[in-house]
């Protein structure tokens, strides 16, 4: 099986290339001649980069299917501050092309990990009606796996499998510091909004190989979704022990799900309106960013300067740490 590889991350101006990489979101487009041109997103564990083949056709396109790995012959190139691959040829990889750790960005002993510190967590909640709600969702299987395969996200943060849980476990633990900092803060409340904010997303993405929206997250998004995923557990445990769940405590959780993008533009449906929420919103959007921006830096090209491209999607450049600093 192969194992030495140019990862995307590593990728220069005008390299030739001839190795496997995972399609997705491919496109068969017309320039402005009205010639066709492929166009596919080509990733591995450490990215993604934009590949065009040009003067394709309808059987260039059908050669293969988002999500599969396939074997590209061509060169990279530099235009407008971003990377591109040229492609001369494009087809579906062999099996023994294929070395799966080439495309998993965490380990399983990484995820085993991550899996143990989210169960320590939430078994230390001490509220007793968020201490039931915990112990269901951790005695569900079937969505405990799908919730440690997830992905966090499409494109902007911890997007890959493991991810999901990367962001959880690492905002749990902002939570356990900020918390107690804040006495004004139900730390245990807190937890369980940081828990559940994005759970969802094991429903609203696919998450096979490439990532892409399933027709419920399309139609409905994990925030709605979330609700509902919430209304059942607690259905569920009410069922089981006899126990009523709080309504007002159902009703803050809800809330801290629908409001936790923090603004109506950015696809809230409520602005946060509970001390819980504000800091959900907050300590959320800190552990996104700063592994957005982490990854940015990482991705961009300009390898020989202390400053990133610029960003549009962020308006700004940004400065990278020396190395080992």
């Amino acid at each position: 099986m192969p194992t030495d590889r140019r990862f995307v991350s590593q990728l220069s101006h005008n390299e030739q290339i001839s190795q496997v990489f995972l399609a997705s979101d491919k496109q068969l487009r017309p320039n402005r001649n009205g010639n066709l041109y492929l166009q596919v997103e080509l990733s591995d564990r450490s990215g993604s980069v934009n590949s065009r083949m040009w003067n394709a056709n309808d059987n260039d396109y059908k050669a293969f299917d988002n999500g599969d790995y396939v074997h590209v012959e061509g060169a990279t190139q530099l235009f407008q501050g971003n990377m591109q691959l040229i492609a001369n040829r494009i087809r579906k990889a062999r099996p023994d092309e294929v070395d799966e750790a080439d495309f998993t960005t965490l380990q399983t002993e990484d995820v085993d990990k991550m899996r143990e510190r989210l169960t320590e967590i939430l078994r230390g909640i001490k509220t007793a009606p968020l201490a039931r709600l915990a112990k269901g969702f951790l005695a569900d299987d079937e969505f405990m796996g799908k919730f440690c395969r997830a992905p966090a996200g499409m494109k902007n943060h911890h997007a890959y499998q493991g991810g999901l849980l990367e962001h959880v476990v690492s905002l749990m633990e902002l939570v356990l510091v900020v918390g107690p900092r804040y006495p004004q803060l139900d730390t245990d409340k807190l937890l369980m909004g940081a828990f559940l904010h994005d759970a969802a997303k094991v429903d609203e993405l696919a998450y096979e190989r490439d990532i892409s929206y399933t027709d419920a997250g399309q139609l409905l998004g994990h925030m709605s979704l979330g609700v509902s995923m919430l209304e059942e557990m607690v259905r569920k445990i009410v069922a089981q022990d006899g126990q009523p769940f709080p309504d007002r405590l159902l009703m803050e959780l809800k809330h801290m799900i629908i409001s936790h993008h923090g603004e109506y533009e950015y696809g809230s449906a409520k602005l946060p309106m509970t001390l819980e929420a504000v800091a959900l919103h907050h300590l959320d959007n800190l552990d996104a960013k700063l592994a957005s921006f982490t990854q940015l830096m990482t991705d961009c090209p300009n390898t020989d300067s202390n400053w990133t491209q610029y960003f549009s999607q962020i308006g700004r450049k940004l400065f990278k740490p020396e190395s080992g600093s």
